[in-house]
Parts: C-alpha cells; structure tokens; sequence
C-alpha cells in the first residue's frame, strides 16, 4: 500500500491522543453490525394497530434520536408481519423515498419496509456510527437504483466499505459530535422561544378581536380598536383610528404587457416570492426585465406597501412586505402583486407597516375578501374599502421599534445556529477520512 493511500486512511483532524495510532481499518458495513428489514401490519385489521410497539416510517426521521412514532402495533400486529422488534440503540436507516435518512432509536421500536435498521456489534459505538452513515449519506443514495422510485437493497448497503477505528476513538470523535449537537438543540430552542415571544407581542401590540370576548370586549376594553399590551406613555390614548385602505393613499400595479422574452436582464424587479416570504424587501434578491424607453410602467419607492394579489389558497393572499430605502435604481414589481403607495400627508411609518400588515387583524381581514375556487384574488376595489386601525406616528415608531429590536436578535440567533452547522459540517469533513479517495 503507498504511503499515499496509507495517509488517507487516518482523518485529516485526529485528537491527540490517537495521534500514533496508525490507520483506520478498512472494513465492509455489513461486518459492523446486523442489518434487519421493517414491515407493515395488515392495515385492515384493528387487531394490529394503536398498541404500544413504536412503528416508524422513512418520513418521520428527521432527528437524531427517536422516541415517539406517529403510529404504533400490537404484540399480534408485530408477530404477523415481517416487521423486526429492534433493540434500544438501533440505527434506523432509510433505504426509500428519502434514501439515507437516519436516527438511533431511544427505545424498542419497529419500522416499515423503507428501512435498513443496523444494530451494532460489540466493540463499536452505535453513536459514531449514526454519524458515519450520516455524512456518508450521498454514498447509499448513489448506490440506489429502481425506474419507479429509486430504493437501496440490503446487499448493497452492507457492501459499502468504511473505514473504522479503534473503540475509544469512535467515543471521543461521537462525544465531540454530540456535544456540538447539543449546542445546536440548546440554541434552536432559544430561537423558538424569541419567536414565541415574538408571536405572542404581535397579538397584543395590535388591535385583536381574538383578545375580546363574545361580545367584543375584554375587561371593558374593545380590543378590537385598542391592543391588549401598550407602552406606558400611550395607556390613555385612546382607540387606534380606523382607515380605509383607499383612505390611505393609491394602488398601483406592477408590471403589464411583458412576455418572458422580457425577463433575465435589464433593470431591477421585485419578485413574487420576494413579497410573499419577507416582510422587507432585499433589492440584492431581485431578478432582471427590460423597460424601452418611453415605456410607463410604475416604480416602487421608499415607503411603498407591496401585497400579493393571488394565490393557491385564500389564507397566503395579500402577503405584504415594505420598502424601507430607496432603490438606488427604478426598480420595478412582478404583475401578481401592486402597490399601495400613502399620500404624503398620511402618518405611517414605513418600519411600522412592515409589522402591521402581518398582524392577525390584518391577515384575518384580508382572508375575508380573497375570492376564487381553485385560485384567490383579492381586487383592488375591494382592497381599497377594507378598514384597518392605526396609533399616532409616536406609538407607531415605538412598536416599530420593539419589534425591530427583536427580529434583530431573531436574525442574530439564526446566524448562530447557522456558524454552529457550519462548523459541524467542517467537522465531520475533517473527523472521517473520505473513503471515496481511496482504491479499494
């Protein structure tokens, strides 16, 4: 063996108390452990379901670690089928639909017929080895094969050649992991809950009938005029004022009389996707259309509201997201949505509208006027007569800013989370030598 493919049989990062010990053994994953198939009990007989046995499906191993089933068996349903009572440990791997999938199981279970299930030999870590197949994943898929959906037979899956080291490295290298992995759990929960928190803000620093009682009150207060949750400074302001959207200012279309011949370069334009998934427009995301000269067709500027206009189902209409700078060139919309564009003399903040058109008293309005069958518009006309509460420009700017505040460190946890995947991704690269490299 050259010295070559000797130094691709150690990884590139080794901890150092492993430094000497030389290569890691080329192995077949079938010598790691035993592979066990699922099935499915006769789905017609009662007798063989809603029991106590777990009874996975490829769909369901989306974590780790795996402890609870959509469904579960019976002790008959399991004796009747070809479904396999897996030990505490196992490595459940999905060998259809979504090939490579995997999870260790937390306690006894079963699968369906989508799976591979690997429980490990002695002298192996069932850990380490959940995160070999996992960042080996591309390498069952390509071995895959079927004309109608593809799926890895068990023979092929314990053919794959790995590369194994000794007990005790398996350990430290699965501990690393798993630590980082903890982290990564620790900090998305932190994520869920400034969300939550943001979720919970949004229902009662807006006007929301859902805060008042049958007979639209709450504790004497209409709700549905005033929030629930208000800054100190405004407690005695009184009711929001209620506007008529036409009252506000004008709505504009976006792009008409282009054919697809027009779109891939020329000047900016905001896409669909870009209004219904964001709640402030990034010019840098926008896609190309040529404009003639001469050509009138409506630019978007600071302060502008953008809404879809249609949709599949009436609860995704009317999404909207805000202008908030000026576009540094004329910049144009995509023809599903328009514009509503406030008069000058009109109190709105631009950092405001982005969190009021996203409120639930907002959305619960829009959804109310979308019409269609098999898809939903809202006219402009109708639009224009819906009516929406509004604070004085003070308390607009000072929940624009709360809000603000916590989208920021909504932003900043996401990015976190995101270095922490980075750097998991790095080290898996680095943990595991890459079997691909080498001439077996």
């Amino acid at each position: 063996m050259s010295t070559e493919t000797k130094n691709k049989l150690v990884p590139r990062f080794r901890f150092p108390e492993f430094q000497n010990d030389g290569k890691w053994e080329v192995k077949r994953l079938g010598e790691i452990g035993d592979f066990f198939n699922g099935g499915t009990p006769d789905t017609k007989n009662e007798d063989y379901w809603n029991g106590d046995i777990l009874w996975f499906t490829p769909s369901e191993i989306k974590k780790k670690y795996l402890k609870e089933s959509n469904r579960k068996i019976t002790e008959l349903g399991l004796k009747n089928s070809s479904a396999k009572l897996l030990p505490k440990g196992s490595i459940l791997i999905t060998t259809r639909a979504t090939i490579g999938d995997v999870g260790i199981a937390l306690i006894e279970c079963t699968t369906n017929q989508g799976f591979q299930s690997l429980v490990v030999k002695q002298n192996n870590s069932n850990e380490f080895w959940y995160y070999y197949i996992f960042n080996n994943k591309s390498e069952l898929d390509k071995r895959a094969s079927g004309s109608t959906f593809k799926e890895i037979t068990k023979s092929k899956i314990i053919s794959i050649p790995v590369l194994a080291p000794s007990l005790p490295e398996q350990q430290k290298i699965a501990s690393c992991l798993s630590s980082l992995d903890e982290l990564i759990e620790a900090e998305s929960q932190k994520l869920e809950l400034y969300e939550l928190h943001k979720k919970g803000l949004m229902q009662n620093l807006f006007p929301n009938s859902l805060n008042c009682d049958s007979q639209g009150l709450n504790d004497g207060k209409d709700f549905s005029k005033v929030p629930k949750l208000r800054f100190p400074e405004f407690q005695n302001d009184g009711e929001w004022e209620e506007k008529r959207l036409g009252e506000i200012g004008e709505l504009l279309g976006g792009l008409n009389g282009k054919n697809a011949e027009d779109f891939g370069e020329g000047y900016p334009f905001i896409t669909y996707m870009q209004v219904f998934k964001k709640s402030i427009i990034d010019f840098k995301e926008c896609n190309k259309v040529k404009i003639n000269e001469g050509e009138h067709q409506n630019i978007v500027k600071k302060g502008d509201i953008l809404f879809t206009a249609s949709s599949e189902t009436p609860d995704e209409v009317g999404f909207a997201s805000v202008i908030t700078e000026e576009p540094a060139t004329p910049t144009y919309l995509n023809s599903f949505c328009f514009i509503l564009r406030a008069e000058h003399n009109f109190p709105i903040i631009p950092e405001f509208s982005r969190y009021l058109f996203h409120s639930s008293t907002y959305r619960k309005s829009v959804i109310a006027i979308a019409q269609g069958i098999t898809r939903y518009n809202i006219s402009k006309n109708t639009f224009k007569g819906m009516s929406i509460p509004f604070p004085s420009l003070p308390e607009q700017q000072q929940i624009a800013s709360c809000l603000s505040s916590l989208d920021d460190l909504i932003n900043a946890q996401r990015q976190k989370i995101e270095l922490l995947k980075q750097h998991k991704k790095g080290l898996l690269q680095g943990l595991f030598p890459n079997v691909n490299e080498i001439n077996l």
